[in-house]
């Protein structure tokens, strides 16, 4: 299985050079410290920056450089800081190529739900909405099940959604798939996990088209 590093590592063969790239909360901000050689890409986040860089070593932070999360980040030169509606109006004009989120739970149409448990307390949705309606492109990063080894891929969110049929391709820990008309397919599985490990994981309908390989990272 990955880890989160390995689903970064995965999601960051996905980059193309010249891309705009947002990145949420969680696993999806360890993109950055995987960026391939040889190709230029711009990580934008909703707070107000434009050319964040990898995290920064132990004792390199400065509190005042934090991405969308709160946690502290490095700006690359030639990186700008600017207002929120100005991170906004870069969003809704659909300037990002490709928006990186977490998610509690996708369908197999490619419904997102990643911003409310109900009954739970929660600060507002953020800008995921914003991201979810104006990406071109839409991977997330997720576990495949929830802490009680329920499947998160379901045939239809019962989470609050975020988006309807936004996702285009998802990472976990057991495999990388694609959003389709007909489900969810299977395009690799993760080192060492069986394909019968995804199907028994996965809720929705799984589309599995002869022999998968293995994810190289």
């Amino acid at each position: 299985m990955l880890d989160k590093n390995g689903i970064a590592k995965r999601i960051s063969k996905e980059l193309k050079d010249g891309y705009y790239v947002n990145l949420g909360i969680g696993i999806p901000t360890l993109v950055a410290n995987y960026v391939p050689e040889g190709i230029q890409v711009t990580f934008q986040s909703e707070n107000g920056l434009l050319g964040m860089g990898p995290f920064p070593f132990e004792g390199e932070e400065d509190a005042d450089v934090i991405n969308a999360g709160k946690q502290t980040v490095t700006m690359l030169p030639g990186g700008v800081y600017f207002d929120s509606a100005t991170s906004f109006a870069m969003i809704r004009g659909e300037h990002v190529d490709l928006t990186v989120l977490g998610a509690m739970e996708v369908s197999e149409t490619g419904d997102i739900a990643n911003w409310k448990i109900p009954g739970k307390m929660v600060k507002g949705m953020g800008g995921a909405m914003d991201l979810v309606a104006s990406a071109k492109n839409i991977i997330v990063a997720m576990q495949h099940v929830n802490k009680a080894g329920e499947s998160k891929l379901l045939p239809k969110c019962t989470l609050p959604l975020t988006g309807i049929g936004c996702v285009k391709k998802i990472v976990t820990e057991l495999a990388y798939l694609e959003v389709t008309k007909d489900g969810f397919k299977l395009l690799e599985r993760a080192p060492g996990v069986s394909t019968e490990q995804i199907k028994n994981a996965t809720l929705g309908k799984l589309i599995i088209d002869g022999e998968i390989p293995e994810m190289q990272l």
